[in-house]
């Protein structure tokens, strides 16, 4: 929640330093959110294998039912997504896959998406579909965090790391820890650590159409 709101902040003092003039596209550069964006999925790169226990996750975790969890979350996000997007006529289906593919990864989503949609859609457009992004991603996050304790109690233990997303490698672990319990504290974050990977090619991917 905290780190919601700092985004949150972050980005609309982006927006009053734009309309005020303090920054303009010609100080910061025509790069600078290629550059950020780099530097972002290089950030990303090194947490992955930084980590000491990586190995031991992988060899001890990666079975059929753990791979098949992130996969859930997947197809079940984007079918979803489907379904909702045949509602909003403005935007394709493949503008909405591409803004819900975040699963709660908020900040590297709408960077992407931004930028990736500049050329199709123009500025304006890219600039709205990334705020979606942003803003759908952290909706997600912040219902993971108010509904984990009752899709543990009343659904599953495994439902509370597919709500999470991305999330249930971090912000959400110690919630999914509590309710749904020790043994699934691996299992989420080998989850989360597949969606990280899939964020950028999956968004990648629906932004090319």
């Amino acid at each position: 929640m905290k780190n919601s709101l700092i985004i949150l902040s972050v980005f609309a003092l982006g927006i009053l330093a734009g309309l005020s003039g303090i920054l303009s596209a010609e100080m910061l550069g025509e790069h600078t959110s290629v550059v950020a964006l780099h530097i972002l999925v290089l950030f990303v790169g090194i947490s992955l294998g930084t980590r000491k226990d990586l190995k031991e996750l992988f060899y001890k975790q990666m079975n059929l039912r753990t791979l098949s969890l992130p996969l859930c979350t997947i197809v079940g996000t984007l079918l979803f997504t489907v379904i909702i997007s045949l509602l909003i006529p403005r935007w394709s289906i493949a503008d909405c896959l591409a803004a819900n593919s975040g699963f709660a990864y908020y900040s590297l989503s709408s960077v992407l998406i931004a930028d990736l949609k500049e050329p199709i859609l123009g500025a304006e457009m890219a600039m709205e579909l990334g705020i979606i992004s942003l803003l759908a991603n952290i909706i997600r996050e912040i219902i993971a965090l108010l509904t984990i304790p009752l899709f543990a109690r009343f659904v599953g233990k495994e439902v509370p790391i597919t709500v999470a997303g991305v999330t249930s490698l971090d912000v959400c672990l110690p919630l999914i820890r509590k309710y749904s319990g020790e043994e699934m504290v691996p299992v989420a974050i080998l989850h989360g650590f597949i969606l990280e990977f899939c964020v950028p090619l999956l968004v990648t991917f629906f932004c090319r159409f």
